[in-house]
């Protein structure tokens, strides 16, 4: 059983439970998780189908920088060479063109030639990888070859064009000390023995050293071995398509959706103002939730629960009496106000029909206010039989003349008795249409009324319009012992229950707890019925339901009113109708 004697308290955080309330959350948004699916599946078949017929081939190449000792440890290939700057050698459009003339493409297709040419690094390696793309096995493993072949021819040439221009220049810079040695060795000849030809000897010494030394680079440079690079690994013809296959993509696309899918139903519960789980609601009001209304299978079910085949709406409301019954706050006096946030009260007048069916199914003497005088409906919606004055209005001189109507009319000392089937009976106070709605509501007679609950084993329900679109609650809330909030958690903002304990706190009052519904049949959730019908057609401000048999009065009408043009409706400001199904009796 749950507590209901404080307020409720944050529960502590357990990290699996946390996750498993997120994950029902999550779940609420199946039609985003669904679409995430549905684009995930797209794509995979648009994979599928886009790489069915598509081969590759791959070459590596293993660089080498030239070198007259290839075998000298002290030598880094990676000082040497920038693979960076090679790779994007690779790439360019000398190499493709070269590539071009011994593959034959026509400069139409020189495009579609480069575009599927991948090159590509491993980490920590001087390895370039030629990929190649196409429309068949053979001319990937074709196409792959013959790039690498153009490219290593591209560096081939580079490499021995570098070499030329060094040693062409060594000469250049050799030939005219060559050719002055010559001039020297000659006069040396022709001089006598003396100090101008040892001074000569010693210049022609001079001019030896510096013509060897251009040799030697030259001879060094003739001598480095050019190789560009060897291939490690050949293209060959794939033997099988590179895509993943259409039902690896189909896999891979239902992964990845289902993934986009959370992700976007998680924005969305981030951002999504309405209470995403009881415990919000609780948290909210600072009050437990004491019960949630199933979904009535048969599209809308009559008021009274009692006696329908299925029988968990019921056994609900009797859940929802026992929880009340055992609140302390409750319990002493025993005096119960129903009401709605905003819009509709039908399901708030179905709460408080049954809660005030189960209360007399324990044997108290319970009495049904309806403090609703913008849209009662009560009167015409249950099955009534007259009944005695309740005690504070005996000896007043009787009601009310008919056809009057005045501020001071309700309560008018009208006591019907509503038949609950086996659950027993209950008294009910209608609502009647008054003009100034506050001052009856907080007339002495009222008051008088309500005290009804002081009487021993008496228990007294009150429904009221909803809170957050009148004050006609909050005039009662200093007069009963605690606030039931009837609402569904999809079409009211967390905001707006904050706001409903603050103003009954406000007021004096107590929120004993919530009773949680989902959206009426036929409403859009978050958004209120402006007017419904009940069932048969026949609207709540409608002519009244002929006298039942064996009913000692007939059923009241509602007094008529002008209904605003639809143009300038507004649900919620009194003169739209609350849609009370017809009441069906059977036998549990």
């Amino acid at each position: 059983m749950i507590e209901t004697n404080r307020p409720a308290a944050a529960p502590a955080d357990d990290e699996p439970d946390l996750l498993r309330d997120q994950f029902r959350q999550l779940l609420r948004y199946r039609r985003l998780i669904g679409a995430g699916i549905a684009v995930g599946l797209l794509g995979g078949v648009y994979l599928g189908i886009s790489t069915a017929d598509t081969y590759v081939a791959t070459a590596d190449v293993v660089l080498r920088a030239p070198t007259d000792d290839p075998f000298n440890p002290s030598l880094a290939p990676d000082k040497a060479i920038n693979i960076g700057s090679e790779r994007q050698v690779a790439l360019s459009s000398s190499i493709a063109n070269e590539a071009a003339k011994k593959l034959g493409v026509s400069a139409k297709d020189f495009a579609a030639l480069r575009s599927g040419l991948q090159v590509t690094n491993p980490p920590q390696t001087m390895v370039l990888r030629f990929t190649y793309t196409a429309d068949s096995p053979k001319e990937a493993a074709k196409r792959a070859n013959t790039m690498t072949e153009a490219y290593l021819l591209k560096r081939q040439e580079s490499l021995d064009a570098t070499r030329d221009k060094m040693v062409k220049g060594y000469k250049e810079q050799r030939d005219p000390i060559a050719k002055q040695l010559d001039e020297l060795s000659k006069e040396i000849a022709r001089m006598p023995a003396g100090a101008g030809r040892d001074a000569a000897s010693s210049s022609k010494t001079d001019l030896q050293s510096e013509v060897g030394s251009y040799n030697t680079k030259i001879t060094k440079l003739e001598a480095l071995d050019m190789t560009p690079g060897r291939v490690t690994s050949a293209a060959t013809a794939p033997t099988a398509t590179d895509g993943p296959g259409i039902l690896m993509s189909l896999a891979l696309g239902a992964a990845v959706g289902l993934a986009l899918g959370l992700l976007a139903a998680w924005v969305r519960l981030v951002f999504d103002p309405a209470p995403r789980s009881e415990g919000d609601v609780a948290r909210a009001l600072r009050a437990p939730v004491l019960g949630y209304l199933p979904r009535d299978r048969t599209g809308g079910g009559p008021l009274l629960a009692a006696g329908e085949a299925d029988p968990r709406l019921a056994e609900e409301y009797r859940s929802v009496a026992f929880r009340l019954a055992y609140d302390s706050r409750f319990a002493d006096r025993r005096r119960l106000l129903v009401v709605a946030p905003r819009g509709s009260s039908e399901t708030a007048a179905a709460v408080a029909v049954n809660l005030a069916a189960s209360f007399a199914e324990t044997g108290k003497d319970v009495l049904l206010i309806e403090a609703d005088l913008r849209t009662p409906v009560l009167a015409s919606q249950l099955p009534t039989d007259a009944g005695g004055r309740p005690r504070w209005s005996q000896g007043q001189g009787g009601a009310p003349a008919p056809g009057r109507h005045s501020d001071s009319e309700w309560p008018d000392g009208r006591q019907l008795v509503v038949d609950a089937g086996e659950s027993g009976s209950f008294d009910l106070i209608p609502g009647d249409r008054a003009r100034n709605v506050p001052r009856a509501l907080t007339s002495a007679r009222a008051t008088r009324l309500i005290s009804e609950a002081d009487a021993p084993n008496s228990t007294v329900v009150v429904l009221a319009p909803p809170v957050l679109s009148y004050a006609d609650a909050l005039a009662l809330v200093d007069r009963v012992d605690g606030v039931l909030v009837v609402s569904d958690p999809r079409a009211i903002h967390r905001t707006d229950l904050i706001r409903i304990r603050e103003l009954i706190s406000g007021a004096g009052g107590t929120v004993l707890g919530a009773v949680l519904h989902a959206p009426l049949p036929g409403e859009k959730r978050g958004k209120d019925k402006g007017k419904s019908k009940g069932k048969g057609g026949t609207t709540a401000a409608g002519p009244a339901a002929p006298a039942k048999p064996g009913n000692s009065a007939p059923q009241p009408q509602p007094i008529p009113y002008e209904v605003a043009e639809p143009e300038q409706h507004i649900p919620g400001d009194g003169t739209d109708t609350v849609a009370l199904r017809t009441v069906r009796m059977g036998r549990r």
